[in-house]
Formats: structure tokens, sequence, C-alpha cells
């Protein structure tokens, strides 16, 4: 199982949705869109969760396109040390000590 990075999604795309796109290249065993926690308001960018076979298929077909007006950034998802859809270098968080 993989899961993809999806960046550059219009702020109305929803979990449902992302899903679906998805779904023409194999099963999605999991789609979200991630949102802000004070707001609620979509960030953008979300994941997806499906077999390898299907993931390799979908991030060929779908990065780049465009969807609803915005091409999209699709790519294999990283940890969240870095690279797309990592959280690294935000905050204070994992910043040496002084």
């Amino acid at each position: 199982m993989k899961k993809i990075y999806v960046g550059n999604l219009p702020w109305a795309t929803g979990d449902e949705e992302l899903a679906e796109l998805f779904a023409a290249h194999g099963e999605v065993i999991s789609a979200r869109v991630i949102t802000d926690r004070e707001t609620g308001r979509s960030r953008g960018f979300g994941f997806v969760e499906m077999d390898d076979y299907a993931a390799d298929d979908a991030i060929a077909e779908l990065n780049g396109r465009d969807f609803r007006s915005r091409p999209l950034r699709v790519s294999e998802a990283h940890g969240r040390g870095g690279g797309p859809g990592g959280g690294g270098g935000r905050g204070g968080y994992g910043r040496p000590r002084d």
C-alpha cells in the first residue's frame, strides 16, 4: 500500500470527491483532505492510500492534470521529516535547544 500526496487542490474539494477522482485508477483505501484545525477550511492538499500498482498508475496519470482549473501535484507521500506532504520546519518543533 502507498500513501499519495495530492497538492494544489481546489478549496471546495472534500474527502469524497478526492476518493472519486482516484477511484478511476484502482481501489481507494482512504482519502482525506487536510483542514485547518481552527477554521475547518481546506488547506489545499490531501492524502490518498491505494495499493502499490494502482498508486503508481494514479500518480502517473493525475500529476499535472487540471482539476477544476488547477493543475494537481501528485506524488508518493514521504514521512513528516520533509518532501511532499512533510511537516518539517514549522514553528519551534524540531529546533535544537540552546
